[in-house]
């Protein structure tokens, strides 16, 4: 999973950077609204952690041009707004303006965890915090991974490889789409990682899990009905 975030506190910024990190998500931090702008025109995020009292470009101005941008690759990606501005009439212009959810400073750094993972599942339409195909287990929130009911363990990249895949059995992802959601700015790529996270998979879950698509990428077939 890659993130935005989004925060000129250089000493808030850096405990949320390194909590991120520390979840293997991929993190790209920025430190004004211009710089917000930028990222969100060039990369696709699965979420954006944003503060509203952003230099050069408040947060709420990037929010509703996020919003309005037609086509935008992150125009429905969602938006956790975290800031000091505890007053009721803040908070409200916040989610009027199209933010997903809400925390105030200071914050919990587990709360803050627990919403973002609970957004990023209502992103890929589940409610619940269990994924499953066929006897493939998988449980975001402890990371927890099983075939037939024996726990299979993966490194953090094959994690990050498998989770955007088999939160949407049948949607394919790009090896550039999977890129994103694998490294941050400051990683280096090297041309073939994420076939290697995706054999490292393959070879632990089973070879059927992962189908490519020929010319398009990657994909979790959708999970047949019990008889078919």
């Amino acid at each position: 999973m890659r993130i935005l975030l989004a925060e000129d506190d250089t000493m808030i910024g850096e405990v949320v950077l390194d909590a991120l990190r520390a979840e293997d998500w991929a993190v790209d931090w920025v430190k004004d609204g211009a710089m917000a702008d930028t990222a969100l025109a060039t990369a696709a995020y699965d979420l954006v952690l944003l503060d509203l009292g952003l230099p050069r470009k408040d947060g709420l101005a990037v929010l509703r041009g996020l919003r309005a941008s037609a086509g935008g690759a992150n125009r429905r990606t969602p938006v956790l707004v975290a800031t000091a501005r505890d007053a009721v009439a803040e908070r409200v212009a916040g989610l009027d303006a199209g933010a997903d959810d809400y925390i105030v400073k200071p914050y919990d750094l587990d709360e803050l965890l627990a919403r973002i993972r609970a957004l990023v599942r209502r992103a890929a339409g589940r409610a619940e915090p269990e994924y499953v195909w066929g006897e493939v287990r998988v449980r975001p929130l402890t990371r927890e991974v099983s075939v037939a009911g024996q726990p299979v363990q993966l490194s953090a990249r094959e994690w990050a490889v498998l989770e955007p895949l088999i939160a949407r059995p049948g949607r394919v992802l790009s090896r550039q789409q999977l890129e994103e959601k694998l490294f941050s700015w400051r990683d280096d790529i090297s041309s073939n990682a994420v076939e290697v996270y995706i054999h490292g998979v393959r070879k632990k879950l089973g070879a059927g899990l992962i189908e490519n698509q020929r010319g398009l990428g990657y994909r979790v077939p959708p999970q047949t009905e019990p008889g078919a």
